[in-house]
């Protein structure tokens, strides 16, 4: 399973245009304030997509008092204190081809009160984390209200989603990806696909959009906290305070585990089943289990083929990143912001604070939604704005039809 997110940890702990440079100048730098001196941006697309953010990104960043002086101090208090706002969920649980399920919450009552071409947001939550994390909650309603269909796709084991073989997810995994947005889309083949993900599902997310390329069938993207390099955010993962995160991590790992235990007990080779069951650290969980899973000689091995970094020229959608420079788990220098900068699809926001999902600013801040969610939200609305009917990815219908009878819908 692995590396990265906070996603759910801590509940373990319980209008002005800038004009385009003139044709035949060189240009290194707008000579215009483009954006607040606090943020930077940069990215191949940076000129395309900044217009549509003017209003978020001409104001300064401008961090919450008290709460956002330390990183940490950031971090938790967004995972134990940010309001989660109250929404009825529809779930469908989703059998895949290997036998294994997913779960898929979508806004209850939206398939009869929205039409049938309303934008469509898949959201990836992080590592152990699901529909009931607090900024998943935030992003869902605030597009929600803006008629957007939203549906938060729960990995295997994740937000109570079934675990129907002995096999969960990884950073590495892109199958229950595809069969998800193609089921989505198939669902829904007269509206335009979208997807944000957070911390591991950023990277998920990303790994995705790089994979499928030209062929992708999404209109566009955000990925948010992505660690982007395992093999660096591992190395930081085990200094000073971020060893708390760790251990609470593998806590939720070895929770979930232990739930469907029964479905691994006779997994011999090189499966330590003990060390994963009773790991006291992400790197143990993947070291008993994940890395053998899927095929890997080693953990860092199992890392360095499963980040996202390498991924990013192969985007061929618009893709939106925004990390914060003082991120404990998704550390900066991780960022691929030379091939970020290189690809015309991509634009980086970097924060000079906001922790790991907290963003702990804003007209919203403290306890409200995150300082990026109006940001992210102005981004996707200009695609699709802007987005052609023609060319997107058109579903399987008689797939579908094949697998309504491996669906189940409860309303949680």
């Amino acid at each position: 399973m692995a590396k990265l997110s906070l996603g759910s940890t801590f509940s373990i702990f319980h209008s002005r245009h800038i004009r385009p440079p003139l044709a035949g100048c060189h240009v290194t730098k707008m000579t215009v304030a483009d954006h607040h001196p606090s943020l930077e941006v940069v990215g191949g697309a940076r000129d395309r997509f900044l217009p549509s953010l003017h209003t978020n990104l001409r104001l300064p960043y401008n961090p919450f008092p008290l709460i956002a002086w330390n990183r940490h101090v950031e971090t938790i208090f967004a995972s134990f204190f940010r309001s989660i706002p109250q929404v009825r969920l529809r779930r469908e649980c989703l059998r895949v081809k290997d036998g294994g399920s997913v779960a898929l919450d979508w806004v209850s009552g939206d398939h009869r009160r929205l039409p049938p071409d309303s934008p469509v947001l898949i959201l990836l939550p992080g590592l152990t984390g699901g529909s009931q994390d607090s900024f998943v909650r935030h992003m869902l309603t605030k597009a929600n209200g803006k008629g957007w269909r939203v549906v938060v796709f729960n990995s295997r084991g994740c937000g109570e989603s079934p675990v129907t073989t002995p096999q969960f997810y990884s950073a590495s995994f892109l199958g229950d990806t595809y069969e998800v947005v193609k089921h989505v889309g198939a669902r829904y083949p007269e509206a335009n696909l979208y997807a944000v993900g957070w911390s591991l599902g950023a990277n998920i997310l990303v790994r995705y959009l790089g994979k499928e390329s030209h062929a992708c069938p999404l209109s566009g993207a955000v990925s948010l906290c992505n660690p982007f390099n395992l093999v660096i955010a591992d190395e930081d993962f085990h200094k000073g305070f971020n060893n708390v995160y760790d251990k609470a991590l593998a806590r939720a790992l070895c929770k979930i585990f232990k739930k469907h235990a029964l479905l691994f007990e006779d997994m011999g080779g090189e499966f330590n089943i003990p060390l994963a069951a009773n790991a006291k650290s992400v790197r143990d969980f993947d070291e008993g289990l994940t890395r053998v899973s899927f095929g890997f000689k080693s953990v860092d091995d199992y890392y360095s083929n499963s980040s996202s970094c390498d991924s990013i020229k192969h985007v061929k959608r618009p893709l939106l990143c925004i990390q914060a420079e003082n991120d404990p788990i998704a550390p900066s220098r991780a960022i691929p912001r030379e091939d970020i900068e290189e690809n015309p699809n991509c634009m980086l926001i970097v924060t000079p604070k906001g922790g790991h999902l907290g963003w702990v600013a804003g007209a919203e801040a403290p306890l409200g939604a995150p300082w990026t969610d109006p940001v992210v939200m102005d981004f996707l609305e200009y695609l699709e704005r802007g987005a052609s009917k023609t060319g997107k990815f058109l579903g399987d219908s008689e797939a579908v039809q094949r697998s309504s009878g491996e669906l189940h819908h409860i309303e949680v």
